[in-house]
């Protein structure tokens, strides 16, 4: 029973990211790129009939999933995808090795946006696309995708979501599960639709509006330009690309109560409070350091705005290359590594509720010290937390350190500085996509050893996952009975 709800989950998300080539297969006929088309197509109708098939064989047979087979799902869910994924980009020669269309399609599904690619702009139209259409489907998680389009799904809906969605607490907004992802997928594709067309109106074709729609709110930071956004020579795009990050770096559930009128829990949401207070004291400390760099403060402010909301939000997207300003710009950057957007949102790393429950604990501690004999509790959003969400928030800076400290390490046996491999690996585990040195805006993945590679896919994932659901899975006494 286990093993048949496995296949049939996987074949139903099969089907769903083979109906999804339907997009890069229309701009591919609008822009004759008549010889990519098979490398779409095959893998799609292969994903449909061997859906189909499974469907018949098992159908009178109830879809069921314990918290157990919910992390392999998930776990086996992605790496799926991404292999899925690489085939358009091997089949059709855009990236004919098969590690780097590997590596291309995790960087695309995990949001990360690195790429191996050295000229973007070389491959074809409809390739392009579906690399930016990779960072939309793992942006809002493609787990969530199948929960929300087929309730049959059932009791394991829950567990599957839990093991996916990112931050310390799991929650419905909406009596059912499914009911909810079909919710958060619903605004995230007004949200994509509105982007569009407000970019077109700046004078983007549809190809590069949708893409850049499905890069910046799907926080992967994939672009069809080797310069990214820079190639546009665009403030309005910058802005509008960088309000749709700031966006997609919040709680997707705080559009929810905005729509049903709930603004209290908006405005008391301790996490917010602290993600909007970061992006104005770093916007404002970076522009500062800027400034002699520049000509005028309104450009200053531009450039700081967007690369700050950028990496903020584990987006990556870039107009300028960041690692020409003054070393206090950089070092300010670099910090935001550690960050990340906030729970619930399409962005990666550590995520800003983490911190502030690291802040309120040390504040406790303080307290605690002054008054040997007082009660003191962790309070979010104007309610008392969870009494063991500081270990489970502890745990999981500890277990992110180390594997940022062994994606580092890594990274070094490939012959990468160590300044180049830390930033490396916090933009690899926390999906940023470039980082400093060889590694930065300017450079791109594509040098480095085959075996690097695959540890940084591994990586990606696991920082997508929020580490354990990747790390469980890859554990031997989790497959022991």
């Amino acid at each position: 029973m286990a093993v048949t709800s496995f296949l049939r989950i996987i074949s139903i998300i099969g089907a769903i990211v083979g109906g999804t080539f339907l997009l890069p297969i229309g701009v591919g006929v609008a822009y004759h790129e008549y010889a990519v088309l098979p490398a779409f197509i095959v893998p799609m109708v292969i994903s449909w009939l061997c859906a189909a098939i499974i469907f018949l064989l098992w159908r009178k047979q109830k879809i069921t999933i314990s918290l157990r087979g919910a992390f392999v799902v998930v776990a086996g869910a992605w790496i799926f995808v991404s292999a899925f994924g690489a085939v358009p980009l091997f089949l059709s020669g855009a990236i004919p090795d098969g590690t780097d269309a590997f590596f291309e399609s995790v960087s695309g599904i995990s949001t990360t946006g690195a790429t191996i690619v050295g000229d973007i702009e070389s491959l074809p139209v409809c390739i392009n696309l579906w690399r930016c259409e990779l960072n939309w489907l793992g942006g809002m998680g493609i787990v969530a995708l199948t929960v929300a389009l087929l309730p049959l799904l059932g009791v394991g809906g829950f567990q599957l979501i839990k093991a996916e969605t990112t931050g310390p607490e799991k929650g419905k907004i909406t009596p059912t599960i499914a009911a909810t992802a079909k919710t958060l997928w619903f605004i995230y594709i007004i949200f994509t639709v509105v982007q569009t067309v407000l970019l077109m109106i700046c004078g983007m074709s549809f190809v590069d509006a949708i893409s850049h729609a499905f890069s910046s709110l799907g926080t992967g930071g994939f672009s069809t330009k080797n310069a990214s956004l820079g190639a546009f020579h665009s403030t309005a795009i910058n802005v509008i690309c960088a309000v749709f990050m700031i966006l997609a770096g919040m709680n997707f559930s705080l559009y929810y109560y905005m729509v049903r009128g709930k603004f209290s829990e908006v405005w008391h949401n301790s996490e917010l409070r602290a993600y909007i207070g970061i992006l104005c004291v770093m916007i404002t400390a970076t522009t500062a350091a800027i400034i002699p760099q520049y000509t005028n403060f309104r450009s200053a402010f531009h450039d700081a705005l967007f690369h700050v909301t950028s990496i903020l939000t584990t987006t990556g997207l870039t107009t300028v290359n960041y690692e020409q300003w003054a070393p206090a710009a950089r070092f300010l950057l670099f910090l935001l590594y550690f960050l990340g957007g906030c729970s619930g949102s399409t962005a990666g790393g550590v995520k800003i509720i983490r911190w502030v429950v690291l802040r309120k604990q040390v504040h406790n501690e303080t307290e605690r010290m002054l008054h040997p004999h007082g009660v003191f509790s962790i309070r979010l959003n104007q309610h008392v937390g969870r009494k063991d969400i500081v270990f489970s928030v502890a745990s999981f800076f500890a277990l992110y350190i180390f594997l940022v400290l062994i994606t580092a390490c890594v990274g070094t046996f490939g012959n990468l500085d160590p300044l180049t491999a830390l930033t490396g690996a916090l933009a690899m585990v926390g999906n940023v996509g470039p980082g400093f040195g060889h590694l930065g805006p300017a450079y791109h993945y594509g040098f480095l050893p085959a075996f690097v590679k695959w540890w940084y896919c591994f990586a990606m994932l696991a920082g997508r996952l929020e580490l354990y659901t990747m790390l469980i899975f890859f554990m031997p006494a989790f497959w022991k009975k």
